[in-house]
């Protein structure tokens, strides 16, 4: 749960993260980067790629929780 809500937090991590390029470079440093640029596109491709993970990482979760609930039942 908390891996899938670090993957919707942008503005607070955009602060305090590191930007060195491909050692501590982090996606919302990439799509604000990539926004810098113009780059809309791969912006835009990169967010889409972080809401689906986060969405996928929910949907596991909530079937994984489903399945423990009714077998408690």
């Amino acid at each position: 749960m908390a891996f899938a809500r670090c993957l919707g937090e942008y503005g607070s991590v955009v602060f305090i993260a590191g930007n060195a390029p491909y050692d501590t470079e982090i996606a919302p440093l990439l799509i604000m980067s990539k926004l810098q640029e113009f780059d809309y596109t791969s912006a835009t491709s990169i967010a889409l790629a972080m809401l689906v993970t986060a969405f996928v990482i929910l949907l596991v979760n909530s079937m994984i929780q489903y399945k423990a609930a009714k077998k408690v039942v």
